[in-house]
């Protein structure tokens, strides 16, 4: 059974980009799964089952700049998501002139070493969000010929596409929802890259496996409570790059992937979310 999502809208008085990433940082904590600027409105996205009421109205009347925030909400129908992508102007992006992410309906497109088809329907992960374009931005400086990845958390697996086209040997898909595997398998189709394997799951899923690099563009919480297991199904000297979090976000996250042997070697930042590559010592 699909889940439906809750689209809210948010509008700023004054328009400040700092009032916009604050209230993001504080919506994740309460569930919100995923954040789009469009102008100068937020459009944050919740599963209609996750969203609580008496949350949201508490997080709003302690917000700081609670008087600036309007919003209103819609209810997404996903079988209409491709529509709201071209509503909300999803536009091809070429990241460091080597991978163009582009949907289906796009044409004129420019060349490049990489290009991966991408039709969002409810998954999240088109480039578009800091997270994701750092995310490709470290993986296009990653070796992964002959690599067993792992992207967890995988929305519509570009991630897993991009390293399947970098010549990864196998790769594993995971994500917690239904649709995503679904959307990730029509992707991974549209990119003639057949030996990703989707599955449906969580982290618990990964006991007894083994891998050489694992992707996880998530969150702040979910990667504090997981970061355990991928330590534990990462290969010695293997890498593991996340993003999903705040650069204020950082020393709390090394610090605990360092209890489990996993090290910082580099962080990019952009609009101050970031993305680390860690190392398993």
């Amino acid at each position: 059974m699909h889940t439906n999502y809750l689209e809210f809208t948010i509008r700023f008085k004054p328009a400040e980009e700092y009032i916009s990433d604050l209230l993001s940082s504080f919506l994740a904590d309460i569930g919100f799964e995923s954040f789009e600027r469009v102008g100068e409105q937020l459009v944050a996205y919740i599963r209609k089952d996750d969203f609580r009421q008496e949350a949201f109205e508490s997080l709003l009347n302690t917000f700081e700049y609670a008087d600036a925030v309007s919003f209103e909400y819609q209810e997404i129908e996903q079988i209409n998501w491709n529509e709201a992508w071209e509503k909300h102007y999803f536009e091809p992006i070429l990241i460091e002139d080597t991978c163009l992410i582009h949907s289906s309906f796009h044409a004129d497109l420019p060349n490049a070493k990489y290009a991966i088809v991408i039709d969002p329907k409810m998954s999240f992960g088109t480039g578009h969000h800091e997270t994701t374009s750092l995310m490709i931005a470290e993986m296009l400086h990653l070796d992964f010929s002959g690599k067993d990845v792992l992207d967890m958390g995988c929305g519509t697996s570009v991630l897993a596409i991009l390293a399947a086209k970098k010549g990864a040997n196998s790769i594993t898909a995971i994500d917690i929802d239904s649709w995503c595997v679904e959307n990730s398998i029509e992707n991974i189709q549209k990119n003639n890259t057949s030996h990703i394997q989707v599955q449906q799951g969580d982290a618990s899923s990964l006991k007894g496996n083994y891998f050489d690099v694992i992707l996880a563009n998530i969150n702040r919480n979910i990667l504090l409570q997981d970061i355990k297991q991928y330590a534990a199904c990462l290969n010695t000297n293997g890498v593991l790059l996340i993003s999903g979090f705040y650069v204020e976000d950082m020393p709390v996250l090394e610090k605990e992937a360092s209890k489990f042997g996993l090290f910082k070697q580099s962080f990019q930042e952009k609009n101050n979310w970031a993305v680390i590559k860690l190392i398993k010592q």
